[in-house]
């Protein structure tokens, strides 16, 4: 099979009628599904697949044991998110264990292509959520309390799926067991299309943060409340949303979005009680994204108090600077180099599991060339030679790291 056709297989999974592309979240429906595709697409190769506690799934090609190789991706999306966010990087690696296999390749170590769980953090608001309950990032119990837009906790989510809570936290055994982690991903950005090349390794991901902003006000009638008399959370949120923009726009190459609103109750005609707002900033280095959430805030403070408002701000996560390992990176890069030349290595302002598994083990990632440049929307897209090409590369990289005990 190709790489474009493993993906055909899970291509009507998750679609979403009303915000286009696909909408694909932890222990839903379409969560289901794509864990049964992993567990057909690892059988069909003769990889034995097992579900750590966190629910993240390995697929072992050769027994479990120390200095593994792992490599691998993630299957949920953000709301009407792309199709190949994630699940490229899967669907490459198994491609990349079948090509092997074809050549008669047996591995000297074992490799995992792994599915963590919950990578763009949609339902319970933490990214990544997988890998840093099996590394320790975050603690259970914090994880745990967290709820979905209807009030359902992770907890109440787990014991519904049919999984053991106790079960939740580090695996420091597992983790030791690596040796290395790669990840293949499309690139979220034009940089590849720019430069006419289909693959390049990662050199950094920058930091990440994300707030939570709850704006309260007085609810009210719409028609009867004049406008002198209204503290109008929504009023207040929108200043809080230019002040955003400004203190971004302030500090290139710094990024600052609010992309997405609850307003409380939510009638036409009626001035709201309260809004709750999400916030997501990134930048070079985390003393850029502290300082930049510095200026947001106090923007967006003298915002809500111009309107009468109050805001209490929650950090939800944030996100280090992560700089891949330089001597995992420049071995890809050596095994990649007969095949594509000399490869450049781009930073990227994406978060991703390997980023949080660079703690504990030696990472790196593949870039496979994105040619509109668009992420985390239907339009996101790579040319299916360029798929193709993600998995040869991505099939050198295992050879070379796999290939010695």
């Amino acid at each position: 099979m190709s790489v474009t056709e493993r993906l055909a297989e899970i291509a009507d999974i998750g679609r979403d009628a009303d915000r286009g592309g696909y909408s694909r979240h932890l222990f839903d429906a379409t969560d289901a599904s794509l864990r049964d595709w992993f567990r057909r697409s690892a059988s069909a190769l003769g990889l034995a697949v097992e579900e750590d506690g966190d629910a993240n799934l390995w697929a072992w090609w050769g027994a479990p044991g120390d200095g593994a190789v792992a490599t691998g991706s993630h299957l949920d999306s953000v709301p009407g998110g792309g199709a190949y966010d994630g699940p490229l990087g899967i669907a490459a690696a198994f491609e990349a264990v079948a090509q092997l296999q074809a050549e008669g390749f047996t591995p000297a170590r074992p490799v995992a292509v792994c599915a963590f769980a919950e990578e763009e953090g949609s339902r319970f608001g933490l990214p990544c959520l997988g890998t840093r309950l099996l590394t320790g990032a975050v603690e259970p119990a914090a994880a745990l309390v967290r709820a979905d837009a209807a009030g359902l906790t992770l907890e109440d989510a787990w014991r519904a799926s049919g999984r053991d809570v106790a079960a939740v936290g580090p695996d420091p055994d597992r983790v030791a067991r690596l040796a290395a982690f790669i990840e293949l991903h499309v690139e979220q950005g034009r940089d590849l299309e720019d430069r006419g090349i289909p693959v390049s390794t990662a050199s950094a991901i920058i930091p990440h943060g994300r707030w939570r902003l709850e704006i309260t006000g007085e609810g009210n009638h719409a028609g009867t409340t004049t406008m002198d008399q209204r503290a109008d959370p929504v009023v207040a949120a929108a200043r809080a949303v230019l002040a955003v923009q400004e203190a971004a726009r302030a500090r290139p190459p710094a990024r600052g979005t609010i992309g997405k609103v609850q307003v409380v109750p939510g009638g036409t005609n009626v001035i709201a009680s309260r809004v709750v707002a999400w916030l997501d900033l990134r930048a070079d280095h985390d003393e850029d994204v502290r300082a930049l959430f510095d200026a947001v805030l106090a923007g967006a403070r003298a915002g809500v108090e111009a309107e009468g408002c109050t805001l209490v701000v929650h950090e939800e996560s944030f996100t280090s600077r992560v700089d891949f390992d330089a001597a995992l990176t420049a071995r890809v890069a050596a095994a990649l180099r007969p095949g594509f030349g000399a490869v450049p290595s781009i930073p990227t302002g994406a978060g991703h599991d390997a980023g949080i598994l660079s703690s504990v083990v030696p990472t790196a990632m593949l870039f496979v060339r994105n040619p509109t440049g668009v992420s985390h929307a239907p339009g996101e897209g790579a040319r299916d030679e360029d798929c193709e090409a993600g998995a040869r590369a991505l099939a050198a990289t295992l050879r070379g790291l796999a290939g010695a005990a």
